[in-house]
């Protein structure tokens, strides 16, 4: 049950709580720091003497970190009030944005970006009840969208502008920054997002009985397929767009703003279509990003149509987002924190097996058209699984009425 709000933390009539604002904050910048990496990969690895691909390994190991802190942070917290478990994320996210920028070696950079990592997935799946919480069910999904907007306005903004700041002034720089937003977050947490009780039901043993429910594993595959999609020809978008298009190098940087454009507007709109009818609008907008991929082979080939298509892959794949968050947690109703949690962590697996397949393609010599072909085909995947488990929906929906029929 989400909790009561008191008086005066509950937004205006047909407003979202102020609290969401702090929410997107931290979502801003753990954005910024898991993307921004790979913006300064060249200068970490002149810096440390390292080759850029091991340089590369800095965005693999936050991922398993993601991969790996957001069911465990998460179970630990199981009993600790959410506005508490917030907090303490941040801190754990600011330590390792800390030491990440004071690293005098390698390995202890690794180390900050781990540490660091660790807090993404727990403040993504725990934030995502506590903004569900904050507003009317029939808001609850842009709700949720809204905390997200600070992922999507890092990739926007934080990502480009960190990555200025690290090649003008030391990739040091731009870990500094990162780490003051995470104190900023950290203070409008404190003043603006309400006291929330832990759920005193709420148990480790409650929390992973939702596991058992086939619905569930259903959510986290549509998940990891229909996201993976985007992330399979994403990827690889820079040698796409300078060997096919004959974009210059400069450009996709450009070329990547309007991706976050897109991916901030469909995020947003997203929210408000799943809000009207999630499943009808996931299935849709799964179905719209297939069509996107598929494309993408054809546009790939036009400036023009790069340009369109790329802006329309960022609007259909983060559409997604709002109704796949939202479906977790309507199927984990009861006990929704941990399978919040282990929902982020599919969004990154299915980043981490969408970026692998679509550079298998490319190793096989399929061409840069091949991560597209493979996104599509991962999103229809997601697509499948989505509409088998709308079945069983309506299938257990009809239950009832059936068995009164026939007695």
């Amino acid at each position: 049950m989400a909790p009561r709000l008191h008086a005066a933390r509950r937004p205006a009539r047909g407003g979202l709580p102020p609290a969401l604002i702090a929410l997107a904050l931290g979502a801003f910048g753990i954005g910024t720091t898991e993307f921004v990496i790979a913006g300064l990969l060249p200068e970490v690895a002149g810096d440390f003497g390292v080759s850029i691909p091991t340089a590369g390994l800095l965005i693999s190991g936050y991922a398993l970190g993601v991969a790996v802190g957001a069911p465990l942070l998460t179970a630990a917290a199981t009993r600790v009030p959410r506005k508490t478990v917030l907090l303490s994320l941040m801190l754990i996210f600011v330590a390792g944005n800390l030491l990440s920028a004071l690293a005098p070696t390698y390995g202890l950079l690794m180390a900050g970006r781990i540490v660091s990592s660790l807090a993404h997935g727990a403040f993504f799946g725990v934030g995502s009840v506590v903004a569900a919480g904050l507003v009317a069910p029939e808001r609850r999904a842009s709700a949720i969208a809204l905390m997200f907007t600070g992922l999507t306005a890092a990739n926007v903004l934080g990502v480009p502008l960190g990555t200025f700041v690290g090649q003008q002034l030391g990739w040091r720089a731009t870990f500094w920054i990162v780490t003051a937003l995470g104190v900023v977050a950290f203070a409008g947490i404190v003043a603006l997002v309400p006291r929330q009780p832990a759920d005193p039901d709420a148990d480790l043993r409650r929390e992973l009985a939702v596991f058992r429910r086939g619905q569930v594993w259903l959510a986290l595959a549509t998940t990891a397929l229909g996201f993976g999609g985007v992330f399979a020809a994403f990827t690889f978008i820079a040698p796409m767009m300078t060997e096919l298009a004959g974009f210059s190098d400069g450009a996709v940087t450009w070329l990547l703003v309007l991706f976050g454009v897109g991916l901030a507007a469909g995020n947003l709109v997203g929210g408000r279509l799943a809000d009207r009818d999630l499943m009808k609008s996931l299935t849709a907008i799964l179905l719209g990003l297939a069509a996107v991929l598929v494309l993408f082979t054809v546009t790939a080939h036009s400036q023009l149509g790069s340009i369109v298509t790329i802006a329309l892959l960022g609007f259909a794949g983060f559409a997604t987002v709002p109704a796949l968050q939202t479906r977790m947690m309507q199927q984990a109703e009861g006990a929704p924190t941990l399978a919040s949690a282990a929902n982020i962590g599919a969004f990154n697996l299915g980043n981490a097996g969408g970026a692998w397949l679509a550079g298998r393609a490319l190793d096989a010599g399929w061409g840069y058209t091949s991560p597209s072909w493979v996104g599509a085909a991962l999103v229809v995947g997601g697509l499948a699984v989505a509409l088998l488990s709308r079945r069983l929906d309506r299938r257990a929906a009809g239950a009832p009425t059936l068995l009164r029929t026939t007695t």
